[in-house]
Formats: structure tokens, C-alpha cells, sequence
């Protein structure tokens, strides 16, 4: 199912194309943006188009967008929704420009990506997690009603680093 462009007040999410590489690595290359992030740094923008490349086309209830600033026209951040078949829940994640922090934009996108799931797949049960020095970030799940569960951890995906996290549920059954 292919990701549908949706709005909020201030945004429109929007399916993310390889010619967006360059707005990406705004926040990809930069280290405050990905110091909590599974991905590492981006190095360049090769490394964002292949990252974009691999998110392109139809993936089953998971659903990727980029965050436009209807003000400006400008992409200034990502998030995702996707079904965990193996809880039987759907996850989310986000990331931002850093100097589009704490003006409540991740958790307005984040609440319309639930709103998403809500409406075209039913969804009533979430889960999210980040590392627990990522204070920011715990306060965006929990401003969209999340609560928490319980610590685990979570790794990059290259292996460099382990993150001590904190994972939070919301279950509206």
C-alpha cells in the first residue's frame, strides 16, 4: 500500500523521493540529530539516497513520510508508522532538524501518522521507544499519550553503540 500524502495544521507529511537527498542530510549529517538514532551519521549524501532508495515502493502497513513546513515549502524532518507483527502493535519513530526542535512539530506529524493508522488500518494498540538520555524525545510519546512500560536496549544497526531505553504502550482497546 503506498503511503498516502497527509496534512496537519502546520505540515504536510508527504511520501519521501531520492531527490530529497539533499534536505535529508540536513538532519542525517548531523550528529545531534542521529546521537540517539539506530542509523549512524550520514557521511554524505550518497548515503542518504541509498537510504532513500530503500524506502521507495509499497512495504505492508509501514509507512514512511518527510515533514514540509506549509510555511516554507521546507522538509525539515521524517517519521514512520509501522505494524509489528510480532506484538501485534504499531511502532513509530521520527526525526528532526535541530533547529526545528521543541516547537512541537515531531509530536503534531506523530500524532497524525497514529491518526493515519487509526483510520485506514484500525490501529489501537502503539509502542515507541528511545534511549533514555533522549529526554526530548520521551516527551513527544508521552504528549501523544504513550506510557511507560518498561527498559530495554537497542542498538545502531552498524553495532557501534547500545542505547539503555525506555519503552512506552498505549493500548485503547
Amino acid at each position: 500500500m503506498l503511503t498516502p500524502t497527509i496534512e496537519t495544521g502546520r505540515l504536510i507529511l508527504r511520501p519521501l523521493t531520492v531527490d530529497d537527498a539533499e534536505d535529508v542530510f540536513e538532519w542525517a549529517g548531523d550528529e545531534r540529530v542521529a546521537r540517539y538514532m539506530i542509523y549512524s551519521v550520514h557521511t554524505d549524501t550518497d548515503v542518504t539516497r541509498a537510504w532513500l532508495s530503500s524506502i521507495q515502493g509499497e512495504h505492508d502497513r509501514n509507512y514512511t513520510w518527510g515533514f514540509v513546513r506549509r510555511t516554507d515549502g521546507k522538509l525539515i524532518g521524517s517519521g514512520s508508522i509501522r505494524y509489528r507483527h510480532d506484538e501485534n502493535r504499531w511502532s513509530f519513530g521520527y526525526n528532526i532538524r535541530y533547529d526545528c526542535w521543541n516547537m512541537g512539530y515531531t509530536t503534531e506529524a506523530t500524532l497524525r501518522m497514529m491518526d493515519f493508522a487509526r483510520r485506514r488500518h484500525n490501529a489501537r494498540r502503539f509502542a515507541a521507544e528511545c534511549a533514555v538520555e533522549n529526554t526530548g524525545s520521551a516527551r513527544v510519546i508521552e504528549k501523544c499519550g504513550l506510557h511507560f512500560l518498561e527498559y530495554c536496549e537497542y542498538t545502531k544497526i552498524d553495532g557501534s553503540e547500545t542505547f539503555r531505553a525506555k519503552r512506552y504502550v498505549l493500548n485503547e482497546e
